[in-house]
């Protein structure tokens, strides 16, 4: 079977994180069986030649690459007419379309079921149809998405949340199903019972190890509001610590706010951006996840960390409370300070509530395996 992913985000030159949820999508796909080419198109200033095409390999996923330097509609479609023809030239017609994200792909998603009836489903990422981040504009733009949604074979939105968004803002689909994002198989394993503060049969190691990881986008991710109830909960106690990793268009305001707060030297450690290999190790590391966002779809660290084992504190926003089940960590409303300096306080009170083992059990339907299966699944049906 040949699949081909059109993606309006995916990891560049410019820009490793962006989108990063698709490849590993595709990466999936792979293992599971499929050929699969990804065909994704980036306005870049910096390109010399008006269409640069690069080519590579990521794990057996074939991608495909067009750069342009003038960030117009023209420049974008004729960088996706480009692209096609490359990979039409040298890998011929592809069994399935996967839309990842609605957006200009859609035109060529539409033209190859149109010009040689290759059926296209599309999986939804973008939290702009949520309430709390609506970002959709009437007019040509709105109505050409939701043509593209009501001619795709099916939309899997990654959260229930983004499905009733979606409709509510007029979208139809011949089909709904549900998609979840792939968790990299290093969050998976055994469980260290000195970290997690589970009884070895000698000693119990108090979980004092908070995280926090993110893009650090204040708006969306509301870390100040976090740091703010962090200086509440040293008022009370100061046996914890609170690792903030990422990087992002607010880190430095943020950790220059962080200054002005009344919380003791030795609580909060910066790491800055990070491999995914030293998320993963900064996960094995801590007793819990925290989170304050405004609004959410299906936050990735979420599903790692439930992986992994640690319990998560978040705002109840979003696709969170989909994935979060009560044994697994505890839901606060969102901009709610006072709600989320009780619940730290309740975890490092009584951290052993949580079983690390029953954790990742709910965090193992994020695997390469299962994802890849769930997907061909959904072609071999529609192919049908």
């Amino acid at each position: 079977m040949r699949v081909l992913f059109l993606a309006e985000w995916y990891p560049h030159r410019n820009d490793a994180m962006l989108g990063l949820f698709i490849r590993k999508h595709a990466i999936a796909v792979r293992q599971a069986g499929a050929e699969v080419e990804v065909l994704f198109v980036w306005h870049d200033k910096d390109t010399k030649v008006p269409f640069e095409v690069v080519q590579q390999e990521t794990e057996g996923v074939k991608e495909t690459y067009v750069y342009y330097p003038h960030n117009t509609i023209q420049s974008s479609l004729q960088a996706l007419r480009i692209g096609w023809q490359t990979i039409h030239r040298q890998w011929g017609l592809p069994d399935i379309v996967q839309l990842n994200v609605i957006g200009k792909s859609g035109l060529l998603a539409r033209y190859l079921q149109c010009r040689y009836r290759i059926p296209y489903l599309i999986i939804e990422h973008w939290s702009g149809y949520l309430p709390a981040n609506f970002s959709l504009r009437p007019g040509w733009h709105l109505r050409l998405m939701r043509h593209f949604a009501k001619h795709a074979e099916c939309v899997l939105p990654i959260s229930q949340a983004l499905e009733n968004a979606m409709k509510d803002n007029g979208f139809r689909a011949k089909k709904w199903q549900r998609i979840h994002n792939v968790v990299d198989d290093s969050f998976y394993g055994e469980l260290p019972a000195e970290v997690r503060g589970v009884s070895t049969g000698e000693k119990q190691n108090p979980p004092t190890h908070l995280l926090h990881v993110s893009c650090f986008e204040d708006k969306s991710k509301n870390v100040k509001g976090i740091l703010r109830a962090i200086e509440q909960v040293a008022k009370r106690r100061t046996d914890f610590t609170l690792t903030l990793v990422g990087t992002g268009v607010d880190y430095q305001a943020i950790y220059d706010y962080a200054q002005t707060l009344q919380i003791p030297d030795g609580i909060l450690h910066w790491t800055g951006v990070q491999t995914p290999q030293q998320v993963c190790q900064w996960m094995k590391n801590s007793h819990a996840l925290v989170l304050f966002s405004r609004y959410e779809n299906a936050p990735v660290v979420i599903s790692e960390a439930l992986a992994t084992g640690i319990p998560i504190i978040s705002s109840e926003v979003g696709g969170i409370p989909e994935m979060l089940p009560p044994q697994a960590g505890i839901l606060v409303p969102s901009e709610d300070e006072n709600a989320l300096a009780q619940a730290i306080l309740q975890f490092l009170q009584q951290p052993q509530q949580f079983n690390p083992r029953q954790i990742q059990q709910f965090g193992a339907q994020y695997t390469y395996q299962s994802i890849g299966e769930h997907l061909t699944q959904i072609y071999k049906n529609t192919l049908r």
